[in-house]
């Protein structure tokens, strides 16, 4: 069996040698034209006149359309319709594409779209989620609000309390393969686009509704990306739409592809926002009651702000049950770029509000933060079903102490759990406060494997004697967990479809909706289709993803990649399997599960044959080798509007332990060390899981610290290259970094009872920065929180070094 085997990505010899092919790889015919965009200098403003005549006359320029040229301007929006491919009578942000250019080359594309002359009568320009609040600046009518309980009045009668203003920061998504796309013309006005994005159905869909063409004639190929992110899921919409329009009107094939500081001032970010919160919590840090405010800045289109606001929201537990708790949340229109989705999809904005609030907690109460975090935690499941959850808050009464907990489950194990002061089996589930059952807590047993690997309390107790010790250095540790809720939050989206082959000759094609961004999904569904067949995974032919075999699909985000195209492909081919078994059967006058496929070998009867062999007899007998297989995820059911439902399928978990040390005197910090143990229940692939998580981890923690977007009052982006806009590198990792999966199977039903693991890990880094917190707290003498905004760069962690001093002098 090759499912579940630590195999290598299947490109990655391509990727090594350079072999690899991107879509700026595809050799275009002859005639191919360049396109660039011509981009507002303005961040809001009419256009009062533009003069291309400069451009026009450039040598090489075949042709340049703006919003005159055409009768109808094209949308390229994901949702709201309000993203015109050119910018029609008014701009709204300092980078937007005006004009467009057609050139023989994309160099004469490039400078001849600086030459154009555009003249703006400017607007103020809103720039902040404060402006934006002033104005009315928003892109629903008031702000969404979900709650349970009543947070206020348990706040007012809690017996502390503590409020705070935090700031989150925004992140470039710096994909190694920048946008891009190619448009070739076909006969009868069809069109087939090569294009770097996680959504081809959503290309496919833009490009005809563009040039008033059925889906069907238009056909959209994706065989690689060189990274995504989320910052393909709709920022490639608008460069196939421009090649699909420029090709339908010359005739000739058409390329576009962004340099890397265009592709930084065009294209959306993560969504930063600041989160107010107010908490209520006894003096064993219990959470009584929280009110968080979020205030997210969505730039000049609605792209998928709501969706990522309402995971933002969806993740404001994390692993926490919280009896009373409030949330609004404000979706802010400003005249920046449009922010978008980014990996986690808001839920890391949502985590990391209320780890900041138990981190508060803790430091308020002088309390270990693991031990609040416990307390806090959502019951435990037990193997039969039932659950542990500790009174609390909710039943009136209080949380038993851990060690009680602890012991009554040594000496009950599996047959019932702490509850109401006694050890009872009856079955409690919690829900979150959005109304879905936590019915696979797995975190405190979790937390117990990766306290004792990382040897966090007396790492803890021996930085605490560091840092009395050094008056310049200071050490700070911390482990925060991580529960991530698995499915689209559409609904609808929750579907895949999978075409899959099986030739003469025994070899076998497969082709999904689900697009390879380097992660390694293929293999991972190639692995799929290979245990199926009882086959290796080399006979299993990865083929490019094509919405001319696979109609409908949904973006490859939500971290549903392996989960939905594993299951469609699964279908297919148990479809073909059951072909081949009932065909063995008959021939062997034996029952269908009697025929066993394994180890390459199909064994029926006491005989034992070749997979090859029994598919030639297949194939000669006229039995079908082909299947479509499709796959609809169960059990969801969400009202957006009541903010109540089961959005997600089951939750994926994590916890992370990092160390850090800070220079006090400049603001300087390192990762010394990271200590990972992630949720992936039965991993189709421990190999490339655990690259997921590392590189999940590193980019989870460069978001929090380092990767700083900055705009100037003018609305134009400062940080617009790799010269200033620092991702991590790779000297940046921990030195000492130790990665292990925690392989329990999933509860649900998934292909081969395995988790997703693309976004969950991201929220790992968050430990960076909260230790980077507990660092800074070292500076003081514990009164003041060190209320660390984000990204913590060396600047924000030495403002917060002093204010630690200045409180202490």
């Amino acid at each position: 069996m090759s499912l579940g085997k630590p195999l290598p990505h299947d490109a990655a010899p391509l990727h090594v040698t350079g072999e690899a092919r991107y879509t700026d790889d595809i050799p275009l015919p002859a005639g191919a034209l360049h396109l660039a965009f011509g981009l507002s200098t303005c961040a809001h403003g009419d256009i009062t006149e533009i003069d291309l005549s400069a451009v026009r006359a450039a040598p090489g320029v075949v042709a340049v359309f703006s919003a005159s040229d055409w009768p109808e301007m094209p949308d390229c929006s994901p949702s709201l319709g309000d993203e015109p491919l050119l910018a029609v009578g008014k701009v709204h942000y300092l980078g937007q594409p005006v004009f467009l250019v057609v050139a023989d080359s994309h160099l004469a594309a490039r400078k001849a779209a600086r030459l154009g002359r555009i003249t703006y009568a400017e607007r103020p320009a809103i720039l902040t989620v404060e402006q934006a609040l002033e104005a009315g600046s928003r892109f629903e009518d008031g702000p969404v609000v979900w709650a349970r309980g009543d947070a206020a009045a348990a706040i007012a009668a809690a017996p502390h309390q503590a409020e705070g203003l935090f700031e989150v920061g925004g992140q470039e998504h710096f994909y190694l393969e920048g946008q891009i796309a190619a448009a070739l013309p076909q006969e009868g006005g069809e069109m087939v686009v090569y294009s770097s994005t996680q959504h081809p159905t959503e290309i496919q869909h833009k490009v005809a509704h563009a040039l008033h063409l059925p889906m069907s004639a238009v056909r959209v190929e994706v065989r690689r990306m060189g990274g995504g992110f989320g910052g393909k899921e709709s920022q490639g919409n608008a460069l196939a739409v421009a090649c699909a329009m420029a090709a339908h009107a010359t005739g000739r094939p058409c390329k576009i592809r962004y340099d890397r500081d265009d592709d930084m001032v065009i294209t959306g970010k993560r969504h930063d926002l600041k989160i107010g919160y107010r908490v209520g919590y006894d003096a064993e840090g219990h959470l009584l009651g929280v009110e968080f405010r979020h205030l997210f800045r969505c730039g000049w289109s609605q792209d998928l702000s709501l969706p990522v606001a309402d995971r933002a929201m969806l993740h404001a537990d994390n692993a926490y049950h919280l009896p009373h708790i409030r949330i609004e949340s404000h979706r802010l229109r400003t005249n920046t770029q449009s922010a978008t989705a980014y990996r986690g999809f808001g839920g890391p904005q949502g985590v990391i509000g209320i780890e900041r609030v138990v981190d508060h907690v803790a430091h308020a109460l002088k309390l270990d933060p693991v031990t609040v975090r416990r307390r806090n935690f959502y019951a435990e499941m037990a193997p039969g079903g039932l659950s542990a959850p500790p009174t609390g808050p909710a039943q009136g009464g209080t949380f038993p102490p851990e060690d009680i907990f602890r012991q009554k489950k040594a000496e009950n194990p599996g047959t019932g759990h702490w509850f109401g002061g006694a050890f009872s089996p009856k079955a409690v589930v919690q829900t979150t406060h959005y109304g879905m059952p936590v019915e696979d807590f797995i975190l405190r047993d979790l937390l117990d494997d990766l306290e004792a690997r990382s040897d966090y309390h007396a790492r803890r107790a021996e930085i605490a004697r560091w840092n009395a010790a050094s008056p310049v250095l200071k050490r700070g540790i911390a482990l925060t967990p991580v529960k991530f809720g698995i499915s689209f939050t559409l609904t609808w989206l929750n579907q895949a479809g999978a075409l899959v082959h099986v030739y003469q000759d025994g070899s076998i094609r497969l082709n999904h909706g689900g697009t390879e961004m380097g992660q390694g999904l293929f293999q991972k569904v190639a692995q799929v289709a290979a245990g199926v067949f009882g086959v290796s995974v080399a006979r299993v032919k990865i083929t490019a993803t094509d919405t001319a075999k696979v109609p409908n699909t949904s973006a490859t985000a939500a971290s549903s990649g392996s989960d939905m195209n594993g299951m469609a492909t699964r279908a297919a081919c148990e479809t073909i399997r059951g072909r081949l078994a009932d065909f063995m059967a008959a021939k062997f006058a034996v029952a269908p599960d009697q025929v066993r496929f394994e180890d390459g070998m199909v064994r029926v009867a006491g005989e034992v044959f070749d997979f090859d062999r029994v598919v030639a007899w297949a194939y000669q007998a006229r039995v079908s080798l082909s299947a479509t297989g499709f796959y609809a995820t169960p059990k969801l059911q969400w009202d957006r509007a009541t903010g109540q439902g089961r959005p997600f399928l089951y939750f994926a978990y994590g916890a992370a332990v990092t160390e850090v040390v800070i220079d006090t005197l400049t603001g300087e910090n390192r990762i010394l060390r990271a200590d990972l143990l992630h949720d992936t229940g039965a991993s189709l692939n421990p190999a490339l899981d655990i690259g997921q998580v590392e590189g999940a981890y590193v980019q989870g923690a460069g978001w929090l610290t380092t990767e700083e977007l900055v705009w100037d009052d003018r609305g134009r982006l400062m940080t617009h290259a790799p010269s200033t806009y620092k991702i991590p590198a790779c000297s940046d990792r921990p030195p000492v970094f130790n990665v292990a999966l925690w392989e329990r199977p999933n509860r649900e039903d998934t292909v081969g009872r395995s988790k997703a693991v693309g976004e969950p890990p991201f929220m790992l880094g968050i430990s960076a920065f909260m230790a980077l917190s507990d660092a800074i707290a070292a500076c003081g003498d514990g009164s003041l929180y060190p209320a660390l905004d984000a990204p913590a760069t060396a600047e924000r962690v030495l403002w917060a070094v002093q204010r630690q001093q200045r409180h202490g002098a």
